[in-house]
């Protein structure tokens, strides 16, 4: 007989375990909810059905009521915080989730889910089955057998854990597993405020059990207990010990039947699965669930493809690998959403030159149209233009197939130029960054005014998905064609856009444009909605073809210097080996965490008790080395030879490899919708991590060169720019005087927090000034400044509090901005960019404080992020109205760098200053420090 399979699953455990998981970077649905903790336990439940197939299972809730232990001792769990508002809203979700899988949910009032799971799990196992309490919860192990297990699902990599009477012995140092009960009647338990015998830690509770064997055994015996101390800690708490123990125990007579036909799992409901993952926006899990569980219902409708091979590439297309049977099923289909299959469509291929000629008249005559790219790879540079799609109604859409011949492309091309030169004409793209670029590459030009659904997004919702699967299924309820199905997965055998079967990629491109087409509608309406008209229009479009413009352009390096700087890389690194070998009196591998950690603290014995990871192995990320440095020298030697390392490879080694071989320079592609602060970042390479502030680190930025003899680069840099921007959105006088005044602001602050005058403000003075104005903006507390400065913790606690006391207007600034968000839900910037902040009423201490700094910090970071990006528009207005040679090449934070003739210099100087200084009008003034040279360090 096939084994009967019984997992019971401890409900609230696990929801707390994966909201916690999910903690740092939540998910948060188009509809601003925490959808976290639902996720987390939702892929828990799926993949334990999927990977162990259980025969049987339920999952069990505590009660609402109060438990037997609250009847017998007041004060249990009567020390937990309040629980996190996204839990609670969480559970109803999760219990509609579990019964969607045909699971049954079992609660009994008076009753914690333990006691349920462990009552059923005894009455299971009589029965002949084997049983997994899937738990994180320690006080499982008292309940193992030899047929009940403990089973811990697999959590950041780890694989699941499946805990028997030999781990729970091997771990605890017991002999039977119901012995961990009268350790944690020593012990205690936190969580749960059992409170055990005071000062008994769990290595006491491990002797005094195997010397006694239980509880009782040892409070009948308590004279035989050697140490004083702890023998009269014994005597004094036998009563606290004894009912420490009683609320340890899970009850196993709880009046709930073992009814096992109840249990049988017979798998997912497709339409409640439908229903409640689609209220969730569980996309990707549903597509998982719908598979695994073959939950699909054939198509209503399906479009027959050509099974001819391709003309233009002589490569068999997809489909016609496929047999006759299998060559119309629909493999990615579900009944969740609308899709290409269902949904009537009139998607039309264009390839005569006549077709285009009539397609571009028609565009023409429209008050705007999308359009979209299809290319054979990423780089605009290297790669070709495949073809060209169009919409301006929804569920229509025309597909231009371009020759394989680049003249033959370029020609058809050029009778676009008028139509994307219109000024008339609203252009609509999804990343319309990436389209604008290789147009260009085909001398046509992409002209305002431009709609970017993908930016309207990230305007609306900055912390959410932005690509066109993402919204289409959130916003029109679509699922498009998943490119792999067009071009397979990633790897060797991926093929490129022009190898795959023409009426394929028509119906694919086709879609794409009509799907981006009724986008723009939508969020068109949502911007109005949100008040973010302006910044869309006024900032974040117009900063295309600017980034589109500094992409292209590229960066020149210098590939030699950083050859030479490599090998003198290689040479320390060696060296700091060896002196890190001879602290050690040892070899071992660096890199390694848990060799470091043994030689660290297990050897070199530099401080006791270090602390270890959830793996059990020596914590020894840089945060902890860092406060380790005065113990040892070997710290200071690890942290070189780590950020040498990390020198060695991310910048290095690896920008030489960045250089395009056509251009023979460095493209960076600047992101616009990826923070949610408003500010750009950039990919390969990431520009924005470049270090400036190590002496070793400013040699990369020597490598950064112009492009020939003729140029030399400029950088022009904000100075404090976001204490000028707070100064302003506080209106606090004396900030605003000392900047109007031009006096150094980190002096000002000094004076002011240490009293003294401004010319007896020492170095060290300002230093710590300088901690603390930087510190406040982003929310620092006493203990964070004094690790900041070596300060004591009442010393940086006193500046902060003197700092408040000259700056009050910045005080009444952070309060009012978290009040508004209380009130509103969001902060905006001074250019109305939001940042929302659902858990800004949260009852979570820690959650809502971390909102709280973002509510103060936001608008700041974002006023910062706005103002820059006005000042590249504006520039590169003026940039072009002088026809200048020069360019813009590179955006790092405050900074903007120029690629310069020598000759345009002073023009480029003027334009640079004039326009980074208003930028926008403030009540302090902007100042921007501007410099040239041979390279970017110079520059700087």
């Amino acid at each position: 007989m096939a084994e009967k399979k019984l997992f019971l699953l401890d409900a609230m455990a696990l929801i707390f375990r994966a909201y916690y998981a999910l903690n740092k970077t939540p998910r948060i649905n188009s509809k601003g909810q925490n959808t976290s903790a639902i996720l987390g336990f939702t892929n828990t439940l799926y993949e334990v059905i999927k990977n162990e197939k259980p025969t049987h299972i339920g999952v069990a809730f505590d009660s609402i009521e109060p438990t037997v232990r609250h009847l017998e001792f007041e004060a249990y769990k009567g020390h937990r915080a309040e629980t996190p508002e996204d839990i609670i809203f969480s559970i109803p979700y999760i219990r509609q989730v579990i019964e969607a899988f045909g699971i049954p949910v079992l609660i009994m009032p008076g009753y914690e889910a333990d006691d349920i799971i462990g009552t059923l799990a005894k009455k299971a196992e009589e029965d002949g089955f084997s049983v997994f309490m899937m738990t994180s919860d320690k006080d499982f192990g008292q309940l193992v057998t030899d047929n009940i297990k403990v089973y811990r699902p697999a959590r950041m990599g780890n694989k699941a854990e499946v805990i028997g009477v030999k781990e729970v012995c091997e771990k605890y140092q017991i002999n039977e597993p119901e012995q961990l009960i009268d350790i944690l009647g020593l012990w205690g338990d936190v969580a749960d405020n059992i409170p055990g015998i005071p000062g008994i830690g769990e290595v006491t509770a491990k002797k005094l059990v195997a010397q006694f064997g239980s509880v009782e055994n040892m409070i009948a015996n308590a004279h035989k207990i050697e140490n004083e101390k702890l023998r009269n800690k014994v005597i004094e708490h036998t009563k606290q010990a004894l009912l420490s123990k009683k609320l340890a125990t899970i009850i196993l007579d709880v009046p709930v039947a073992f009814e096992a036909e109840k249990l049988i799992y017979t798998g997912p409901i497709a339409d409640q699965i439908t229903s409640i993952f689609d209220e969730l926006e569980f996309r990707n899990l549903a597509k998982r669930v719908f598979t695994d569980f073959s939950l699909y219902t054939p198509p209503t409708e399906i479009k027959k493809q050509t099974t001819s091979r391709n003309q233009s590439s002589g490569q068999p297309d997809l489909f016609s690998l496929l047999s006759d049977e299998e060559q119309f099923v629909d493999t990615t289909h579900n009944t969740l959403l609308a899709n290409i299959y269902n949904t009537p469509h009139n998607y039309q291929l264009i390839t005569t030159e006549k077709e285009v000629d009539d397609l571009i008249y028609q565009l023409s005559q429209q008050n705007s149209f999308c359009f979209d790219t299809e290319t054979t790879g990423l780089d605009s540079i290297t790669c070709e233009m495949v073809g060209l799609s169009f919409s301006w109604s929804a569920h229509e859409a025309y597909y231009v197939a371009l020759p394989q011949s680049q003249e033959q492309t370029k020609y058809l091309l050029s009778k676009f130029t008028l139509l994307f030169a219109n000024s008339n004409i609203l252009k609509i793209g999804q990343n319309i960054k990436f389209d604008i670029s290789f147009l260009n590459k085909y001398n046509v030009e992409v002209c305002p005014p431009l709609f970017d659904t993908m930016l309207a997004h990230y305007v609306i919702h900055p912390e959410t998905r932005h690509n066109l699967n993402a919204l289409s299924e959130t916003l029109l309820k679509y699922q498009p064609v998943e490119i792999e199905s067009l071009i397979g997965k990633k790897g060797k055998l991926q093929l490129n856009m022009r190898q795959v079967n023409l009426e394929a990629i028509k119906e694919y491109a086709a879609e794409d444009a009509d799907l981006t087409y009724q986008l723009k509608a939508i969020l068109a309406s949502k911007l109005e909605e949100k008040e973010a008209v302006d910044l869309f229009f006024n900032i974040e479009m117009p900063l295309v073809p600017v980034l589109t413009k500094m992409e292209q352009t590229g960066v020149k390096i210098d590939k030699d210097a950083l050859a030479e700087f490599s090998k003198q890389l290689a040479i320390e690194l060696r060296e700091i080996e060896k002196e890190i070998y001879l602290l050690a009196d040892m070899h071992f591998n660096i890199a390694s965490p848990k060799q470091l950690g043994e030689v660290l603290f297990d050897k070199l014995k530099i401080v006791e008790n270090a602390k270890l990871t959830k793996t059990k192995q020596y914590q020894t990320g840089e945060d902890v080395l860092v406060k380790l440095r005065h113990k040892h020298p070997i710290i200071d030697l690890i942290l070189d030879f780590r950020t040498l390392t990390k020198l060695k490879s991310t910048y290095v080694d690896s920008l030489p490899l960045l250089i395009n071989p056509i251009t023979h320079r460095v493209h960076t592609s600047f992101n616009q919708a990826v923070t949610a602060t408003g500010r750009l970042s950039s990919t390969n390479p990431n520009l924005q991590n470049i270090p400036i502030r190590t002496e070793r680190g400013k040699e990369i930025r020597k490598a950064f060169v112009p492009r020939d003899n003729n140029h030399v680069l400029v950088s022009a840099d904000y100075s404090q720019i976001e204490l000028r921007i707070i100064a302003a959105l506080s209106k606090d006088e004396n900030m605003i005087e000392a900047f109007r005044n031009n006096i150094d602001i980190h002096t000002a602050t000094a004076a002011k927090v240490f009293n003294v005058p401004l010319e007896e403000v020492t170095k060290e003075m300002r230093r710590n000034a300088k901690a603390v104005n930087f510190g406040i903006i982003y929310g620092i507390s006493a203990f964070g400044l004094s690790e900041q400065t070596g300060a004591s913790r009442k010393q940086a606690s006193e500046w902060i509090s003197e700092y408040f006391n000259q700056y009050a207007g910045i005080k009444n600034y952070m309060d009012s901005q978290v009040v508004f968000a209380q009130e509103h839900g969001y902060v905006e910037t001074i250019f109305k960019r939001r940042r929302y902040l659902p858990d800004i009423n949260s009852g979570n201490a820690i959650v809502r404080g971390f909102a709280e700094r973002n509510a103060i910090n936001a608008p700041i970071q974002g006023s910062a992020a706005d103002l820059i990006k006005l000042a590249m528009i504006n520039i590169n207005r003026e940039f072009e109205k002088a026809q200048l040679i020069s360019k813009m090449t590179i955006q790092v934070h405050d900074e903007l760098v120029f690629d310069v003739l020598k000759t345009e210099l002073d023009t480029v100087k003027k334009i640079v200053h004039e326009q980074m200084v208003h930028a926008v009008d403030l009540s302090v003034p902007l100042e921007v420090e501007i410099n040239w040279g041979n390279n970017w360090l110079e520059a700087h």
